[in-house]
């Protein structure tokens, strides 16, 4: 009975940022392999793992979280509805078949994925690892 009594007092007076914080390290060398790769699918890889991350996001950072990942959600979404790579993807060159609503919802997505809003957001989410988590997104 003092073991339950001590594991229920830990799991309410415990560090609410540990699990985040545990999750943000365990991540940091998956996020940073895939964004150094760069190029113009780097954020849209990172997307799973960012997902993973704002799903267990502690209140205060959730909306940042939410920002970035709805952008890259629209980005990914739309690509994958006119049937293209996002690492050939050419706007000024797209390929045969993809119709003119299908370019504009792109670059409506892309325009969001760039936006001061969703590059505040993710310079957010990884000010906030650092100093809460004592630990960047990225190495």
């Amino acid at each position: 009975m003092t073991a339950l009594a001590l594991a229920t007092l830990g799991a309410c007076g415990g560090d609410p940022y540990a699990g985040y914080c545990d999750r943000v390290k365990s991540h940091r060398d998956e996020l940073t392999r895939t964004l150094d790769a760069g190029g113009p699918q780097a954020l849209l890889k990172a997307l799973p793992t960012f997902e993973q991350l704002r799903d267990g996001a502690p209140s205060d950072i959730a909306d940042d979280w939410k920002t970035l990942t709805t952008a890259l959600t629209h980005l990914r979404d739309a690509l994958q509805a006119a049937h293209v790579d996002p690492a050939t993807y050419d706007p000024a060159k797209p390929p045969a078949g993809v119709t003119t609503a299908e370019r504009d919802r792109i670059a409506a997505a892309a325009t969001e994925v760039g936006a001061d809003r969703t590059r505040a957001a993710l310079a957010a989410v990884d000010q906030q690892a650092r100093d809460v988590c004592h630990a960047p997104l990225t190495l």
